[in-house]
């Protein structure tokens, strides 16, 4: 971990005198815009799920929008960021809030541009499947879309039934079907970008894959992103297995080795008993038993004949299967929001004060995971996910960790790091402290074209310095 979850003093609020005549220049604009300025609804839309870090949580407390618009063309989005840009009052992009890291939170105060309304399906190519969506579409909504023409997206987070597409490649990563397909910032996933500048006479640019990429992943701090071009895969009509192990040793080897194999798999999630037990299940679904460490699996329909030998041959058993809901149209509880950070989720409803980590593996896996045990007992429970890590497949552990102080939890992230894991924080608020540390001129190169005062959320790309 840093020093510090910030690198220095938090940016000071927009000029009130500044906010009263942008709202002003909004509230007449001709392309019908509502200028937003009562307090609950501004903390609604400057508030995200940055409460599961114990660090960030008093960090960001109180932070909120002076002002916030609702956009649903891009000519509204153009007409904000102009009147932005001229004001020189911050702006900050809000997708649904359901990030983890403080992404959408203002650190400026400022503006706060939800990009909810601005949700349309324009294109799905015959062909290649090749998508192009607008930035407010929820992920559920427009893979329901994607149904008609034989086709899905190829990963979602554990929100997926809230989550928008242009928040999933600004402040995610991965999730669901990142056991087949790796990382949002793995080339081929993300094709093209329709991005607003602010500036006093805003563009609205079409960049590349390659002109892409210093967009991905940058919590929305170097361009507004109004439309993308994804690639999607197949639809598979997905089967939701939960296995039970009674032996941790073999949970794991089952979980490494079932990613090797020649069955169809989209996800995989790893829980020990202790938070197996604590978790709400499907209807129809046993609850854990004592000591029950639990393997979550979406599987495809030709999978599931050579599944259950396989697993009984590695000391697992199928304790309940049923069909992954239809996009929109399953109301009960899916299996997907028992994994990735949801689980962190339900954990925390019980357990308030507890926290997580995010940790790529070092491979063996299980002396680290030993070693942490051996230190810290059940202050820290192992919540493990399959991925596909530069083409082979890997685990990662979003642990839960019992609060003890930042003293502890530096302690407990060095140990890791020592026994070969990649940490990625989740408890610093600017892009690069959350990624790898180190600063990506890409990105700030992204971010003095296309944002050239900085007024994109300043303070939260630490490699700007204009």
């Amino acid at each position: 971990m840093p020093d510090a979850p910030f690198p220095g003093p938090l940016p000071a609020l927009a000029d009130p005198e500044r906010i009263g005549a942008l709202a002003a220049e909004l509230a007449a604009s001709p392309v019908g815009l509502t200028p937003i300025l009562a307090p609950a609804e501004l903390g609604r839309l400057s508030a995200d799920f940055h409460d599961y870090s114990p660090v960030l949580e008093p960090l960001l407390k109180g932070l909120r929008a002076q002002l916030a618009v609702k956009v649903e063309r891009v000519e509204q989005v153009m007409a904000v960021a102009g009147a932005c840009a001229r004001h020189r009052v911050p702006l900050t992009v809000r997708g649904a809030g359901t990030g983890n890291y403080g992404q959408c939170v203002p650190l400026a105060g400022g503006l706060v541009l939800d990009m909810g309304g601005l949700n349309r399906l324009r294109s799905v190519d015959p062909d290649s499947g090749v998508i192009e969506a607008e930035s407010g579409c929820t992920l559920a909504h427009l893979d329901g879309q994607l149904m008609a023409h034989g086709r899905a997206l190829r990963m979602a987070p554990s929100t997926y039934r809230s989550a928008t597409l242009g928040g999933f490649i600004a402040g995610g990563s991965g999730g669901l079907g990142s056991l087949r397909w790796g990382f949002l910032r793995d080339p081929g996933h993300l094709l093209g970008l329709e991005v607003v500048t602010l500036e006093a006479e805003p563009r609205l640019l079409r960049l590349d894959a390659a002109a892409s990429a210093p967009l991905n992943h940058a919590y929305g701090t170097n361009g507004i992103l109004t439309a993308l071009r994804m690639a999607t895969t197949e639809a598979v009509a997905w089967e939701q297995v939960v296995v039970g192990f009674d032996r941790w040793e073999e949970a794991l080897e089952a979980s490494r080795l079932l990613p090797t194999t020649a069955l169809l798999l989209n996800a995989l999630c790893l829980l020990e008993a202790p938070v197996a037990a604590a978790m709400p299940w499907p209807a129809g679904c046993p609850a854990a038993g004592s000591g029950e460490h639990r393997l979550l699996l979406h599987a495809a329909p030709d999978s599931l004949e050579p599944l259950p030998g396989w697993l009984a041959a590695r000391g697992g058993r199928i304790l309940w299967q049923g069909r992954r809901p239809e996009p929109g149209r399953g109301r009960g509880l899916p299996l997907g929001e028992l994994t990735w950070n949801h689980t962190t989720l339900h954990w925390r409803a019980q357990a308030p004060g507890w926290t997580y980590l995010q940790l790529l593996l070092p491979r063996p896996e299980a002396p680290l995971l030993e070693a942490v045990r051996e230190r810290w007992g059940t202050d820290v429970l192992w919540h493990l996910e399959g991925v596909r890590h530069m083409g082979a497949p890997r685990l990662t552990a979003l642990p839960l960790v019992r609060w003890q102080g930042p003293e502890a939890l530096a302690e407990l992230v060095a140990q890791c790091r020592a026994l070969g894991a990649v940490p990625f924080d989740p408890h610093v608020i600017t892009v690069e402290d959350g990624g790898l540390g180190v600063v990506d001129a890409d990105q700030v190169a992204a971010k003095a074209a296309f944002d050239p005062a900085g007024l994109m959320n300043p303070g939260k790309l630490r490699g700007w310095t204009g």
